[in-house]
C-alpha cells in the first residue's frame, strides 16, 4: 500500500528509518526544533520583520521600548529586524560553504585514499600544506585583499581554506574501506575507479560526510561572523557578525543598548548549539549503541 493510500486509510505514512533514529534521538530532536525555527525566521523574515534592516527612519541609539523590542542602532536601524534577516545570512552562509567545503574535501580524500601511489603523495602533500598553515590569518588576508568584496568572497575564503581536516579524514576512512571483500569483488566484476568509488565506497561513508558537513556548516557560521566582526564582511549585507561590529564600534554597552550587542550573539550560540545537537542524532546512525528506543 502506498503512503497516500496508508493515509487516506487512517494509519500514518511510514517515515524513512533514518528520521526515526534521528527523532527519537532527545539531543537530535531538540536541535532539529531549533534548526527548525531559524530556517523558519529566515524563509519568513521579509513578512514577519515590523521594519526592514535597512530602514533608518526612527530614533537613534534607543532601548527597547513598544515599538522597538531589540532597540535601535546609532543610525536609527530596528535591531529586532537585522536579528532576524542575518539568520539568512548565517543559513546561506553554512550551506553554501559547507556544500562547497565538503565536496572538495571528498573528492581530495576519496581520490588520495583509493589510488595509491604518486596521486596519494601529490594530493596529501596539499591537504599537509592547508592543515599546516593558519587558517584564521589566510582568511583576514584573502577577505582583506581581494579585488571584489561580498557574501560570495567570504563563501568562497571559507570553503577554499576549511577541507583540509575533512579530506585528511576522509582518505583515512576509504583506505580501510578500499581492502573490503566487496570493493575486491567489484574490481574483478570490472567496475571502473569511479563506479566503486561512488556506488560501493560512499554508501558506507554516509554519516561520516554528514557529519563533515555539519562541521563545515558550523566553522563556515563562526567564520563569516568573525569576519564580519572584524570589519572585513560585506557592509550592504546584513549579517550577526555585520550587528557585532555596528554595535561595538558604536558603544552599545557604554549607551546601555546591551539588547543590540547581546542578541546577536545568543542567536548565533543558538543555531551553533542546534546543529552541535543534531550532529548527537547524526553519530546514532552509523552506531547503533548510540540509538535511544
Amino acid at each position: 500500500m502506498t503512503e497516500a493510500a496508508q493515509v487516506a486509510a487512517g494509519r500514518p505514512a511510514r517515515l524513512p528509518g533514518w528520521f526515526v533514529i534521528l527523532w527519537r534521538n532527545r539531543k537530535c530532536r531538540i536541535g532539529l526544533v531549533m534548526l527548525l525555527v531559524f530556517v523558519a525566521l529566515a524563509v519568513l523574515a521579509p513578512w514577519i520583520t515590523p521594519y526592514g534592516p535597512r530602514e533608518d527612519d526612527y530614533p537613534p541609539s534607543i532601548g527597547p521600548v513598544a515599538e522597538h523590542w531589540l532597540g535601535t542602532t546609532a543610525r536609527g536601524e530596528d535591531v529586532l529586524s537585522q536579528l532576524i534577516h542575518g539568520a539568512r545570512t548565517s543559513l546561506l552562509v553554512g550551506l553554501a560553504a559547507g556544500v562547497l567545503s565538503t565536496v572538495i574535501a571528498l573528492a581530495v580524500g576519496l581520490t588520495a585514499g583509493y589510488l595509491r601511489g604518486l596521486v596519494d603523495e601529490v594530493l596529501s602533500f596539499f591537504t599537509n600544506v592547508a592543515l599546516v598553515v593558519p587558517v584564521l590569518p589566510l582568511m583576514v588576508t584573502l577577505a582583506a585583499y581581494a579585488p571584489v568584496k561580498g557574501l560570495w568572497l567570504i563563501i568562497f575564503v571559507i570553503s577554499v581554506t576549511g577541507w583540509a581536516y575533512g579530506a585528511r579524514i576522509k582518505r583515512s576512512q576509504i583506505i580501510t574501506l578500499r581492502t573490503r571483500d566487496y570493493i575486491t569483488a567489484a574490481k574483478f566484476a570490472g567496475d571502473s575507479t569511479a563506479r566503486i568509488i561512488v556506488r560501493e565506497i560512499m554508501p558506507n561513508m554516509t554519516s561520516l560526510i554528514v557529519v563533515g558537513f555539519m562541521g563545515a556548516c558550523l566553522g563556515a557560521i563562526g567564520g563569516e561572523a568573525g569576519l564580519a566582526f572584524l570589519g572585513l564582511g560585506d557592509p550592504q549585507t546584513t549579517s550577526w557578525g555585520t550587528m557585532l561590529n555596528q554595535a561595538n564600534n558604536g558603544g552599545a554597552m557604554l549607551t546601555g543598548q546591551w539588547a543590540w550587542l547581546v542578541a546577536p550573539g545568543l542567536a548565533f550560540a543558538a543555531l551553533m548549539t542546534a546543529l552541535t545537537l543534531i550532529n548527537f542524532g547524526v553519530d546514532a546512525l552509523s552506531n547503533p549503541h548510540l540509538r535511544e528506543d
